[in-house]
Formats: C-alpha cells, sequence, structure tokens
C-alpha cells in the first residue's frame, strides 16, 4: 500500500491481499475508499472470491520454488501477470506480519519472565521466590500503615491475630488485613458481616507451610506477617465485624468492627 500512494496502476494490484484479508487497518482502510470509486477492483474481488485457500498455500511456499511458474498455474482469472504479482504480494505481507508476531511474542516471553518479580513487588515475601530482591516494599502494607482507621484481636484459641484497616469509598470499603501467627498450608478468606447480617467476602488467599507473622520462626519469610487488600460493598459504619475463616469453615479470629 506504501506503493499504491506514488502509483495509481499499483493500487489495483492490493485486491489481493485485501481479499485475502491481510491487509492491516490502515492498509485495508484506504484501498476500501479506492474500491468505492473503481469498477475494476470492485470485478477482481468478485472473481477473486473462494480463492483464499488455494493462494494462502501457495504463499506459504518458499520463494525458492518460483513464484511466476505458480502464478500461471492460477489460470486466466485474474491475468497470469496479475496472478503472478497476487501470490508476490501475498508472501510479502505474511513475512512482514510474521517478524510483526514475532516481536508481539517475544514482548509476551518477556513479561511472563518478569512476573515472578512483578508478583514479589506487590507482596512482599509472600511468594517465597529466593532470588527475589529483598527490601522491596510490600503494597498492601503501604496502604495498611497509611489507613488510620484499624481494628484488631487475637483470637483467645487459635491464637490468629487480625488487624483490619479500613477506608470509606464511593464503592464502599476498602480494607487491608495485617494476619499474625497463621500456620499452614491453608486456604483463608476475610468475609465482612453486616449489621444486616448479610455477609460478602472481601478477599482471600492461601498460606504457605511455612506460616505468616510465626514469632521466633527460623525464618523472615515465616516471621512476616500477612498483608492483603480488598473491598467491601459495606460502607464502614454498615459492617458489625470482621471473620477470617479457613476454606473448610473455621473461624480463625473474629474482629468487631
Amino acid at each position: 500500500m506504501q506503493g499504491a500512494q506514488g502509483s495509481g496502476d499499483n493500487i489495483h494490484e492490493t485486491v489481493g491481499a485485501y481479499a485475502l484479508g491481510i491487509l492491516d487497518d490502515a492498509e485495508a482502510t484506504q484501498f476500501e475508499a479506492h474500491l468505492a470509486t473503481c469498477e475494476w477492483c470492485g470485478q477482481q474481488l468478485d472473481e477473486l472470491a473462494g480463492m483464499e485457500p488455494m493462494l494462502a498455500a501457495l504463499a506459504d511456499l518458499p520463494a525458492a520454488q518460483g513464484t511466476p511458474a505458480i502464478g500461471e498455474s492460477l489460470a486466466a482469472k485474474p491475468s497470469t501477470k496479475l496472478s503472478d504479482r497476487l501470490v508476490g504480494e501475498v508472501v510479502q505481507h505474511r513475512a512482514k506480519k510474521s517478524r510483526r508476531n514475532f516481536f508481539m511474542l517475544a514482548a509476551g516471553i518477556a513479561a511472563i519472565v518478569a512476573g515472578p518479580t512483578a508478583v514479589f513487588a506487590t507482596t512482599g515475601g509472600d511468594s517465597g521466590t529466593p532470588s527475589a530482591k529483598p527490601g522491596v516494599e510490600n503494597q498492601a502494607q503501604t496502604v495498611f500503615t497509611a489507613i488510620d482507621d484499624k481494628v484488631q484481636r487475637t483470637d483467645a484459641s487459635t491464637k490468629v491475630s487480625a488487624t483490619v484497616a479500613m477506608k470509606e469509598k464511593a464503592w464502599g470499603t476498602q480494607a487491608v488485613l495485617e494476619l499474625k501467627n497463621v500456620k499452614g498450608p491453608e486456604k483463608c478468606s476475610l468475609i465482612a458481616v453486616g449489621k444486616n447480617g448479610e455477609r460478602e467476602t472481601v478477599t482471600s488467599w492461601s498460606v504457605p507451610t511455612w506460616g505468616y507473622g510465626i514469632e521466633g520462626a527460623k525464618t523472615e519469610q515465616a516471621r512476616k506477617p500477612l498483608y492483603v487488600e480488598g473491598g467491601a460493598a459495606f460502607t464502614p459504619d454498615e459492617i458489625d465485624h470482621f471473620e477470617v475463616l479457613t476454606f473448610s469453615g473455621k473461624k480463625l479470629v473474629q474482629v468487631e468492627a
């Protein structure tokens, strides 16, 4: 299509690439504007209908196998000259798209490789990744520290300690939980219980084998509390209390709001 901008003849030959759907959005838009006023291209587009599978298969063949010979085998609809150019154009466009897809794939792989580091940055040392950089500030912990409205309780039976920081939002309540002295492996949820008796899950998480906030633990990971953030549709004054429950239904601690 770059050549089409400088030559009226070249843009006619773009009909093959358009029929195969291999033009990008800008190229397709430009050709469609031409198509609206070109009867010849309209006729060629009609003749090319149904040829996509054959042209696509031929375009995948290496150029060394002889694009002109392939073009001659496409008979007279359209002309042999145009058929040669169509196949050549398909090869060029597909090569360009392949390069573009390669770079997109490379960018995706880079994002995946960077994933563990990004997760660590938002969850502190919770991932247990030994290669993670020490001293990375926990985002949830930062939010927890910044909120003044906090409620806390330690359960006399389980010895699990929970502190919930609350902040009113237009959509409800932002809640950040600090959890200590919880052992794993376990899966848990923070539940907000309204004064009307309704229950909402604020957030959920997994506790690794080494646990969180274990005083006197051998590793720094186990000694660190867990910080998790979530939200509820309740406003703060509509919440009666919070519960930390295991997925099996065991209550680890209840914190009055």
